[in-house]
């Protein structure tokens, strides 16, 4: 075990280690958005429909937030760019939580989502500016893994300030991400490469995101995956509120939840060696359908027990998903557009979280719970029989990639983590 552990942390930079850190305290005190649809409903009394476009906001803001993030963390630098946008979010987190009026709530969501997420872009920037190549697979799997760890703890965490005042929830996430902007403020160097590189907005010939938009296999194997996110991120808006509908209370829900971070922490490094030698169109498929089976068994949960299962059931789908979808995006990139088509990549998983409450809430409203989950997993059933349809397509047209000069060049990472319970590689929220 020490020798596993030395292979695992050793010889990593020191400001990789203050990073490390700072996404741990981050996601330990991660509170709100894990109770805002139980706050929205049961504290302030709006419809389900209400708080699902709330939540979806956050999302709409989280997308603008990636890519302004992205382009101010090459300009302006990758420091700068995080501390503004963790000591803005502490602040937006803090309105939030003192926010009554329906249109505040809505304005300050969609403000929070911008600035949480524009952090994400510059902190992996500087993980990939200070870890060299051949370290960057275990430094983002130590991250991944601190992530779970934080939404595991914090998922019970929440649940007992919950008890308490709802407030608090608010007041503890502003909290951390604060500590987490200060950690940066000491400790934090600025990253940017130097020269040319850093700054120019000069675009290369044939190159930019419409010849990523182009490229139909690609496009169309984000469409498919979609499917998955809006499925997985029901976790975060409606399965809140059908725990609650049946006399469950905001604890419980909390170590519900907790079971995914906890499952992840425990098996997420065994699954890549267990699906290495299997076909990732299929791999897809089958985790698509258990994520499916997962929540449609939620249209028969009654009991904690029970929905800790489909959490279980799920989570087991989410971690045979997250390994696959990075291997294949990272295969179908060209070498010269991989940043582009990762950043495309994390912009479709930010449009999932967005619709995921909107779509979710109006069916859990308007059909009733059962036709909501029966629907999620008919929805994993097509998302399953899609990966099985395209994936030959898929795998020529990464035949076709290896055997170009250019695929040959070494990848600046080898990794794209999906967020949470797949989450992506930072939180400050």
């Amino acid at each position: 075990m020490r020798g596993w552990f030395r292979q695992a942390t050793g010889g990593l930079p020191r400001q990789f280690w203050f990073l490390w850190i700072g996404t741990l305290i981050n996601r330990l005190g991660s509170f709100v958005v894990i109770f805002l649809a139980i706050y929205l409903t049961g504290e302030r009394h709006f419809s389900q429909s209400q708080a699902g476009l709330v939540i979806g906001l956050y999302g709409v803001g989280g997308a603008i937030g990636t890519t302004v993030g992205g382009v101010l963390a090459d300009r302006w630098g990758r420091r700068p760019t995080m501390l503004t946008g963790q000591f803005g979010a502490a602040a937006l987190m803090l309105t939030l939580g003192f926010a009554y009026a329906y249109w505040q709530i809505l304005a300050v969501t969609f403000a929070l989502g911008v600035v949480t997420e524009a952090v994400r872009p510059a902190f992996s920037a500087m993980m990939v500016d200070v870890v060299p190549d051949h370290d960057r697979v275990r430094a983002y799997a130590l991250n991944y893994w601190a992530i779970n760890l934080g939404f595991a703890l914090s998922a019970v965490g929440a649940g007992l300030a919950a008890k308490a005042d709802y407030l608090l929830l608010f007041v503890i996430d502003a909290g951390s991400t604060l500590i987490t902007a200060l950690i940066g403020l000491v400790f934090l160097a600025e990253t940017r490469p130097a020269g040319p590189r850093a700054g120019t907005t000069r675009r290369q010939p044939g190159g930019g995101l419409t010849t990523a938009l182009r490229d139909r296999t690609f496009v169309l194997y984000l469409v498919i995956s979609l499917g998955t996110v809006i499925v997985m991120m029901q976790h975060l808006s409606t399965l809140p509120i059908a725990m609650a509908a049946d006399g469950l209370s905001a604890a419980t829900y909390g170590w519900v939840i907790a079971v995914n971070g906890v499952l992840i922490v425990l098996g997420q490094l065994f699954v890549p060696r267990l699906i290495e030698n299997l076909d990732r169109s299929r791999v897809l498929a089958l985790s698509a359908l258990i994520i499916g089976v997962g929540f449609g068994l939620v249209a028969f949960a009654n009991a904690a027990w029970f929905f800790a299962l489909t959490v279980v059931i799920w989570t087991l789908g989410e971690m045979l998903q997250s390994p696959s979808n990075a291997a294949t995006v990272a295969a179908l990139s060209p070498a010269a557009l991989r940043g582009r088509y990762q950043g495309l990549s994390s912009l479709n998983w930010s449009a999932g979280t967005a619709l995921a409450p909107i779509v979710g809430g109006f069916t859990q409203e308007h059909l009733g719970h059962v036709a909501l989950w029966l629907g999620c997993f008919g929805v994993g059933a097509l998302v399953a029989a899609g990966h099985l349809v395209t994936g030959p397509r898929r795998e020529r047209r990464i035949a076709q990639l290896l055997a170009t000069p250019a695929a040959t060049s070494r990848p600046e990472t080898s990794i794209a983590l999906p967020p949470a319970v797949a989450e992506p590689a930072a939180d400050v929220g």
